[in-house]
């Protein structure tokens, strides 16, 4: 008799609220497991530019392998541009000559942080310690023609020539265009740079990112750090060059300038979702029927 009652009492059926608050043990269960797969293993990143078309094109969405290049703890508060100190476990693997890498945007050239938080996705060209140059639109590396993407497409049919200046490009005061740039040396992290009245607005942001606050300055005809008389500085990052496959018509490093290893955040790795964005929500509908059913799971590379 005992054992049946036990029988009965198990089989009573829930309470709408012991129901409720099961949904919410799993929901939120499921959010940490999300939370935790999206800050330490797979981010997702939407393409809002055509800057890496066609490899990559405007209405996009990508998942981006952020283990191999090393998780890390949320960067900043979600949906906002709220910055969080963060965390960052081993790397796998660094970035190379042409992965195509998802990074924090580090701001325009001369400014020392961006107002909104932004991740941007380009193709590795340089390295630290490689010398980038580019002459009539091709590619050097440390002297040698770089390898060519396979969707590298132009828009304008000739170059802007050498000598004519774009004031625009980085750094600040080269003399260089996108067509004719460099030669580039990319600082890696202890290389000891020289510091003078020639060359302070190559190196003034990257210094002045590096230690977070404005500390270059020009005095008695000297270059200081934090007020400091200086003839040379010790680079504290590796940095890297990046440059999209739609070379005319992508605002890339030979305009803002290098991405410290610190704000690279994965590597591009498969679009799982494509649509035409210029297709308004409330017209769902057609939305839905621009879905470009052949390049959903396709890899990046």
């Amino acid at each position: 008799m005992f054992g049946k009652e036990k029988k009965e009492k198990l089989k009573t059926p829930k309470t709408p609220a012991h129901k409720f608050i099961d949904f919410m043990k799993n929901l939120f269960f499921a959010a940490i497991a999300a939370l935790l797969i999206k800050s330490f293993l797979i981010e997702t990143s939407r393409v809002p530019t055509g800057s890496m078309e066609k490899t990559i094109l405007v209405g996009d969405f990508l998942f981006v392998n952020k283990f191999i290049y090393g998780s890390s703890s949320p960067r900043n508060i979600p949906f906002t541009d709220v910055a969080l100190p963060y965390f960052q476990f081993p790397a796998i693997s660094e970035p190379e000559r042409g992965d195509i890498v998802v990074f924090e945007y580090p701001g325009d050239r001369d400014e020392l942080k961006p107002n909104v938080i932004a991740n941007y996705v380009k193709r590795c060209i340089g390295l630290p310690g490689d010398t980038v140059q580019i002459i009539d639109k091709v590619v050097f590396i440390n002297g040698k023609e770089g390898k060519i993407p396979a969707n590298i497409q132009y828009l304008k049919p000739r170059p802007t020539p050498a000598g004519i200046g774009d004031p625009m490009i980085f750094p600040k005061g080269s003399g260089w265009n996108a067509d004719n740039y460099g030669p580039l040396l990319i600082p890696k992290k202890g290389d000891v740079i020289e510091l003078n009245l020639n060359n302070i607005e190559r190196w003034r942001t990257i210094i002045d990112r590096e230690f977070g606050r404005r500390v270059v300055g020009l005095s008695n005809g000297r270059v200081t750090i934090e007020g400091n008389p200086v003839d040379t500085y010790t680079i504290q990052k590796d940095y890297y060059f990046m440059m999209g496959d739609n070379r005319d018509d992508s605002l890339d490093s030979r305009f803002w300038g290098l991405v410290p290893r610190d704000l690279v955040v994965g590597e591009a790795l498969m679009i799982y979702w494509s649509w035409n964005p210029g297709i308004p929500f409330s017209e769902f509908f057609n939305l839905l029927g621009s879905v470009r059913i052949g390049r959903i799971a396709k890899l990046v590379h």
